[in-house]
């Protein structure tokens, strides 16, 4: 790899060991990738996967813990995906005993995202280019982060450009400075190698449309056609909204970090066609191959049979308009039921910033009301807790159903399940 002056001097240990240190591993990690030399970051604002202080990761504390020590901090403010607690979500006395074991570092471990950087006290959650965050990037940024839902929404909808970093890469990338420049923060790695067909008789549901792409193509680029049929030519709020949950689900349920949709995305609007790789193969989605993702999918609940407990909205967090049509879905559901709470136990996710706005609203007092909670956690978090695994959770995410034994449910069927209390009512 080439490095600059200035890379070269920090390596040979011009700001101390642990700056050479992380230049090293900036060296190595763009090695393993063919880089050919680093690119500076340009985002105002870097983010950061690992906001848990889970008692068995005292490898992260202590390597946070030397880097501050010695001085080695971000050079940019960042923000941190969701914390793992919230009293106020259900969970056993028996629970709450294990996640206080679990992340029994929580606190010391948010005193060192604060001496490292943290933008502000409460930037915690996946969705950090919220506008309510203030964390957006521009088109053209190089990012250095990892979440892989942050970072395949900043490619596609925003064309900033950033690979899908491991945790802790993230950091040394906003501590040093720079990144290696391979794969997606390149021209040629942004090229597309499958068109996606969409030809479906209705609009997709954008978590299973992102799972049928994403088990697809694996890790590589898609360019989609036929959604601006169901979403139109313009990317308003409602289509980034749905672009955020399909993109999760592309890239839980594979390891996309980039898409393309024709006529939607930055880049395919500029570009079109020239971002298609001549030997692009084609898959091609109709409603009966969304129905055979979705029958897939295996069932990890002891009792297939049990009633829901609990069931998850939002992961990734939700947007402030969706929390809004969220609340009123459900509130329409229980009134065409004749019932005053949800049947199921049901927590609604979003970020901090964005809660705080929806607390504002009248829509919140109807959330109370109806008995949904509303929260920051993070559900994955949730339910690593090995008692909540074992318990019979629903939810409309594709990457929580993916990582967890959570069981998914398309939006209207979670719906009907919280409203009637089975998604056979």
């Amino acid at each position: 790899m080439i490095l600059t002056k200035e890379q070269q001097e920090m390596l040979d240990g011009r700001d101390g060991e642990d700056m050479a240190k992380v230049v090293k591993t900036l060296v190595m990690y763009g090695d393993a990738f063919h880089a050919q030399r680093m690119v500076p970051v340009t985002s105002r604002y870097g983010h950061l996967v690992t906001s848990f202080g889970l008692s068995m990761l005292g490898s992260v504390q202590g390597l946070m813990q030397e880097l501050i020590d010695s001085g080695a901090v971000a050079k940019q403010p960042f923000s941190v995906d969701p914390r793992p607690l919230d009293p106020n979500v259900p969970a056993s006395l028996l629970q709450k005993a294990v996640f206080a074991f679990m992340y029994s570092k929580q606190k010391p471990y948010e005193e060192q995202l604060r001496k490292m950087g943290l933008m502000k006290e409460n930037a915690f959650t996946c969705t950090n280019y919220m506008k309510e965050v203030g964390n957006t990037p521009k088109e053209g940024d190089v990012l250095s982060w990892a979440e892989s839902s942050a970072v395949v929404y900043a490619n596609s909808v925003l064309g900033a450009r950033c690979n899908r970093n491991s945790g802790l890469i993230e950091m040394f990338g906003s501590i040093a400075g720079f990144v290696p420049e391979f794969g997606l923060l390149t021209d040629e790695g942004r090229k597309a190698t499958w068109i996606v067909e969409v030809k479906t008789t209705r609009k997709p549901e954008a978590q299973l449309l992102g799972s049928a792409i994403g088990m697809k193509v694996l890790e590589e680029v898609p360019y989609i056609r036929g959604l601006d049929r169901w979403l139109g030519s313009e990317l308003t709020d409602d289509v980034k909204d749905y672009f955020k949950d399909m993109g999760a689900a592309t890239a839980s349920n594979g390891a996309v970090g980039l898409y393309h949709v024709e006529h939607l995305t930055p880049e395919a609007v500029r570009l079109q066609e020239q971002l298609i790789r001549p030997d692009a193969r084609t898959y091609v989605i109709d409603d009966a191959e969304l129905a055979r993702v979705q029958n897939s999918y295996p069932v990890m609940w002891k009792n297939k049979e049990a009633k829901a407990q609990l069931a998850f909205i939002g992961c990734p967090h939700l947007s402030y308009a969706q929390c809004i049509r969220w609340t009123q879905k459900i509130r329409e559901g229980l009134i065409q039921c004749n019932r005053s709470k949800v049947a199921v136990p049901t927590v609604m996710t979003t970020s901090p910033a964005v809660a705080d706005e929806f607390r504002k609203t009248p829509d919140y007092q109807v959330l109370q009301r109806i008995g949904v909670v509303l929260s920051s956690i993070c559900p994955l978090m949730y339910m690593n807790n090995p008692l909540c695994a074992k318990m019979p959770v629903i939810t409309c995410s594709n990457k929580l159903r993916t990582y967890t034994t959570s069981r998914y449910y398309t939006e209207d069927e979670i719906l009907t399940y919280i409203t009637k209390g089975s998604v056979k009512a």
